[in-house]
């Protein structure tokens, strides 16, 4: 499969059929729960005032992120790709997209990311620089992280 060969749609939660929710929610538990042994809350009352950016291929979601509006800043969530298809380009993408609807949607609004520590490097070539030090969040290492506009 190519990245050519995702539906990347960004829709609200209430533009979400009840398949593309249950397919988002499976891809977050597998990855933030049970891939990263780290049972936490997933569901926190964000998603329903969220941007929700979702990668589809054959009707599954294989990509997703979360943009939500903060008083004095836009947050990128929950980034995930499906485990198999990593490596091929997909976070990258689902990254610049989420990017581009924060600029547009927000575009006097500083963007701001909770990063695991072994994606800083990731992060930093799509434009985010590190704030603070690192920390733990659910165990595992965390970097904020800001969007460094491109004039």
């Amino acid at each position: 499969m190519s990245v050519s060969d995702i539906d990347w749609q960004m829709v609200y939660f209430d533009q979400l059929n009840s398949q593309t929710l249950y397919h988002l929610l499976q891809l977050r538990s597998q990855v933030f729960v049970v891939e990263q042994h780290c049972p936490y809350l997933d569901i926190d009352g964000l998603d329903q005032n969220a941007i929700h950016i979702l990668g589809i291929h054959k009707e599954n979601v294989i990509a997703y992120a979360r943009i939500v509006k903060k008083d004095d800043h836009v947050t990128i969530g929950r980034v995930t790709v499906a485990q198999e298809l990593r490596s091929e380009g997909i976070g990258k993408v689902l990254m610049k997209k989420a990017i581009q609807t924060c600029i547009n949607d927000f575009p006097q609004k500083p963007i701001l990311i909770s990063a695991q520590s072994y994606l800083t490097e990731f992060y930093q070539k799509l434009g985010f620089v590190n704030q603070g030090q690192f920390y733990l969040e659910d165990d595992i290492p965390h970097q904020t992280m800001i969007y460094q506009h491109r004039q």
